[in-house]
């Protein structure tokens, strides 16, 4: 038979890596990853005891199931001439496929979701020993995503689905555990500049001209502003490269909000957020989610 692997995005992170592996247990393929995994992700898979995906370059040529992701932007080498079999996600949809597949998306907080939802009797079928492991890197990445139901993207189904997935696995302190995941890669100190703004980064097409952004979340946004000169500089040299816009949103989940750092046109900043900048960078009150407060925002004023 022939190997499918199931993979997320470039610049994995733990929703795209758990739900990788646990849709990857269920249908019996092969987990796979695009990138080096984080600390929080880590963090979870050692906690699960289950091991890293292996890492795959280029996929043309192979049968492929993507999750967490649907543009080809931001999937692996090759994806214009792989096989796609099926996608999973919860993001917005810019796909295009030249026959018919299973695709299924819900508007959920996180991808893992998805899977615990509408794969729920097949979990049930896992031994025992593995179903454990595998609910838990569920819950671990709904709470990631969700940021431990801070962000906007939660919905009362995750809350729902999570608790479920945490009295499977014996975890009583959700938001504790929660927030343990999320402290994992809660500190930037001591790391480069670059490793900060790339781990989880996104390419976009908006009307045409390409916009990149990236997210980290932190603790104690003092560790941001230790840095934001050299934050700045690095995004006016990667715009300068290929981008139209580059941007990149600290969020402190302590805080509830986010500092946004961009270089480019300030006033399609200033137009999607209706606020006004001085310099290249502002922090922003509530402002927690990528997918749903920051991307279509600046998609519209494009």
């Amino acid at each position: 038979m022939e190997e499918i692997y199931v993979f997320g995005h470039k610049s994995p992170d733990t929703d795209t890596i758990c739900s990788a592996i646990a849709y990857a247990k269920i249908k019996n393929l092969t987990p796979a990853r695009l990138g080096e995994i984080n600390e929080e992700t880590k963090f979870v898979l050692e906690k699960f005891c289950v091991e890293i995906p292996r890492p795959i370059e280029n996929v043309e040529g192979k049968k492929v199931v993507l999750v967490d992701h649907n543009e080809f932007q931001q999937s692996a080498d090759g994806i214009e001439k792989a096989e796609i079999v099926e996608v999973i996600d919860h993001h917005k949809i810019k796909f295009s496929y030249d026959k018919p597949i299973k695709f299924l998306t819900e508007p959920l907080g996180s991808t893992a979701t998805v899977i615990a939802k509408y794969f729920e009797s097949d979990i049930e079928k896992i031994e025992v020993n593995e179903k454990k492991k595998i609910k838990g890197l569920l819950l671990s990445a709904i709470l990631s995503d969700t940021v431990v139901f801070k962000s906007p993207t939660t919905t009362e189904e995750d809350k729902k689905i999570a608790n479920e997935l945490a009295k499977a696995v014996g975890i009583d302190a959700l938001i504790k555990f929660g927030i343990d995941i999320k402290k994992a890669k809660g500190s930037i100190r001591g790391k480069t500049v670059e490793s900060i703004i790339m781990a989880d980064f996104k390419e976009f097409d908006f009307n045409g001209k390409k916009v990149g952004i990236g997210q980290t979340e932190i603790v104690d946004i003092n560790e941001i502003y230790e840095i934001k000169a050299q934050i700045s500089k690095f995004l006016e040299n990667l715009k300068n490269e290929n981008y139209e816009m580059t941007v990149f949103v600290a969020t402190d989940i302590i805080k509830e909000g986010s500092e946004l750092f961009f270089a480019g046109d300030k006033s399609k900043i200033e137009k999607a957020f209706g606020i006004k900048v001085v310099g290249n960078f502002v922090y922003i009150p509530g402002l927690m989610s990528r997918k749903k407060q920051v991307v279509p925002k600046l998609q519209q004023v494009f």
